[in-house]
């Protein structure tokens, strides 16, 4: 089938969905089913709209539909010496590139790369009602104004069917090193910015609770000038890129599955951790933070809040916990409003974001 006739199918059961006031539950791969609430209704399958559609190596954009697997787009990238910036995670392995966009996750470069928005041109998706609609396009310059693509990225499919992606890739480096470094937890973010000060080629910052971890990612000559500056224990070329695949993908130690629920906490650049206690990992110099608790979602909630952040239910179920943080009432009616415009029966992975999220 080609991609047309693949697309035509999601635009057909879309339709008849919306006819019959019958939810739709949007499945890829299924690697983030995990993430965010259950949704009801009939499965819509993307995973047969795959492929490449589009790449310029010379312009750094690639289109590729939703069903389209991580693993492969990023083999053709490197192919040409080019990288997703924003390192997706893939969990299973079997992440796909709409699974990406609708989750918004990026790995441990998003701080210094790019987060997945950025990186987005223009997409094509179906809304609730079964309109094939294109937004953005494939230069930076036709991203402009009121920015749909770009809207629907985090998403989760509540506002439409993803069925076609452009995006901004980037170089890959010429050379990466990681350094293990013996300095606390709360030095992350200071240690950060000095060296971003002094101009060091930084793509990756976490700690385990016992030591630091740094990638260090550019030119030749600028990562090797950084490691001997630096100082630390360089870690094996095969040693770090399994050491931050397993923060990418969780799965590292700590993000055991049959452990407490995972909380994720998204804070401001140089924000004080110690109010959210152990045991936790530390990414993005300080910026993301992965916690596990159970005994007391409400105060978590509560510090991330005074710390400018959110906390997110990441992994796991607590009794009468939403998943996601919540929303003031001036936020919930702008969400509102836009599942109204875009899904007026609220159709599309209904309550996946907020189970209280209708048409308004």
């Amino acid at each position: 089938m080609s991609g047309k006739d693949q697309a035509d199918a999601l635009v057909e059961q879309v339709v008849a969905a919306h006819d019959r006031h019958s939810p739709l539950s949007i499945v890829g791969s299924g690697s983030k089913a995990f993430y965010g609430h259950a949704t009801p209704g009939e499965t819509l399958s993307v995973t047969g709209h795959t492929g490449i559609v589009n790449h310029e190596p010379t312009e750094l954009v690639l289109t590729a539909r939703a069903g389209t697997p991580l693993a492969e787009i990023e083999a053709a990238l490197a192919e040409q010496g080019q990288q997703l910036p924003f390192e997706p995670p893939h969990f299973s392995g079997l992440g796909t590139l709409g699974g990406a966009i609708a989750a918004g996750l990026a790995g441990p470069a998003r701080p210094y790369a790019g987060s997945v928005r950025d990186m987005v041109l223009g997409l094509r998706l179906i809304n609730g009602q079964g309109e094939l609609m294109r937004f953005g396009g494939e230069v930076m310059k036709n991203v402009a104004g009121y920015d749909v693509a770009r809207l629907n990225v985090g998403a989760l499919g509540t506002l439409g069917v993803i069925t076609e992606v452009s995006l901004k890739v980037l170089p890959a480096p010429a050379s990466t090193a990681t350094l293990a470094l013996e300095i606390p937890a709360s030095e992350c973010h200071p240690r950060t910015e000095a060296w971003l000060r002094s101009g060091r080629p930084v793509s990756a910052v976490a700690h385990d609770g016992e030591r630091l971890y740094l990638r260090l990612s550019g030119t030749t000559s600028a990562v090797a000038d950084a490691v001997s500056d630096i100082g630390g224990e360089p870690l094996p070329e095969s040693t770090a890129r399994a050491f931050w695949q397993s923060l990418r993908d969780q799965t590292h130690p700590f993000f055991d599955p049959s452990a407490e629920p995972l909380w994720r906490l998204s804070l401001p650049p140089g924000a004080d951790l110690t109010p959210f206690g152990t045991p936790s990992l530390i990414e993005w110099a300080g910026q993301q933070l992965w916690v596990r608790e159970r005994a007391d979602a409400h105060a978590i909630r509560e510090a991330a809040t005074a710390a400018g952040g959110s906390a997110t239910l990441f992994r796991g179920e607590l009794p009468n916990v939403s998943v996601f943080h919540p929303l003031d009432a001036v936020k919930m009616r702008l969400h509102q409003s836009l599942k109204a415009a875009f899904d007026p029966r609220g159709i599309l992975n209904a309550g996946r974001l907020y189970p209280m999220l209708e048409a308004a």
